[in-house]
């Protein structure tokens, strides 16, 4: 079985979830932290998710893997898909203070590590800073209050959100779909979608009601000074 493969028996899982009135196509969106358009051509089989917007669909809906494989998928053919599984990376769960500040991440500033397949991560392209290149690149932080009162439900409380300090651009990462930022905001490290406009870094939060914030660039900064990586992969459970 292939990426392929899974990616069609999740599909099928999801409409069935809808044939049986217990999710919709909008829901699924917002849960997933997609537009609606997005998700529908996902649906109806006219666009492809990747790994990681797959991964983010499964977390959305609570949905394990081994629930739509078939019935008929022995416990040998299992065992040789774990088998065959790719490398995986030890990421480092830091407080947001090391996130920002450490260029390598020490053992003593380690809070916990979290396996994570190497294949995922590094299809993630890498945009950064001439000042970030030999920083280590993947660490995570968990999201406190703050974060969640702003993101919710894209960054629950205690989430994890997976951070590639290699991508300190604000480029669109995909056309039409805004990335998540970890940003140095004074003593604080926010996670916010970011837009810039004269001068100023807009921090936009994903809840209506909370606040967006400004935050001043001198005339010899730029936004990457600021920008600390890009949110790759939001896990709610290690």
């Amino acid at each position: 079985m292939n990426f392929q493969d899974l990616h069609e028996l999740v599909r099928l899982e999801l409409l069935r979830r809808i044939e049986r009135g217990v999710l919709t196509g909008s829901r699924l969106a917002q849960q997933a932290g997609f537009q609606q358009a997005h998700i529908s051509n996902f649906l109806n089989k006219k666009r492809s998710l990747s790994l990681e917007g797959l991964d983010r669909v499964l977390a959305a809906q609570d949905l394990k893997i081994e629930q739509v494989l078939p019935v008929e998928l022995t416990a040998a053919e299992a065992a040789g898909m774990s088998a065959e599984a790719d490398p995986v990376e030890q990421v480092p769960i830091v407080s947001p203070s090391s996130a920002t500040d450490d260029m390598t991440i020490a053992a003593s500033a380690t809070i916990e590590t979290i396996p994570i397949s190497a294949a995922r991560l590094y299809e993630n392209r890498a945009r950064p800073a001439a000042r970030r290149t030999q920083w280590r690149r993947f660490l995570a932080i968990r999201t406190d209050a703050q974060q969640a009162a702003a993101m919710t439900p894209l960054l629950p409380v205690g989430a994890i959100a997976v951070l590639d300090r290699h991508y300190n651009s604000l480029a669109p990462y995909r056309a039409n779909h805004a990335s998540i930022y970890a940003v140095r905001f004074g003593q604080m490290l926010l996670l916010r979608y970011v837009d810039f406009d004269e001068r100023h870094l807009i921090l936009k939060p994903y809840v209506r009601d909370f606040p967006v914030q400004l935050l001043p660039l001198a005339e010899n900064e730029s936004p990457g000074g600021y920008i600390v990586g890009r949110v790759c992969m939001v896990l709610s459970e290690v």
